[in-house]
């Protein structure tokens, strides 16, 4: 969306403010539903499928980069290179997600 922006021939500091907000709405969205995925594999596979399986592992590690993207410019100010990461980070466990067999529940 930002390359579109900047086409458009918008204000720089317009552009870079909607980038802004619009990223920080993405990680929530995606925190919400790394959150709804890890109840759905809980009630699939128990309190030890969410350690245990890799889809499990996957959801904590996207929860825990969706939850340092909020918390790291509280804590330290401006740090774009630890929120480009932790972006870079969700989007690839995401990626690794789509990837994995569909959770089944066990004994009937």
């Amino acid at each position: 969306m930002q390359p579109g922006l900047s086409r458009t021939g918008l204000a720089p500091l317009l552009v870079q403010e909607v980038e802004i907000q619009f990223s920080a709405l993405l990680v929530a969205l995606a925190a919400f539903c790394c959150g709804l995925q890890a109840v759905i594999l809980l009630c699939c596979e128990g309190l030890s499928g969410l350690w245990r399986d890799f889809r499990g592992q996957l959801l904590l590690g996207a929860l825990l980069m969706a939850l340092s993207y909020w918390l790291v410019p509280w804590l330290w100010g401006e740090a774009p290179r630890w929120l480009r990461f932790s972006y870079h980070l969700m989007a690839f466990s995401g990626l690794l997600l789509v990837l994995q067999p569909v959770p089944v529940r066990r004994g009937g």
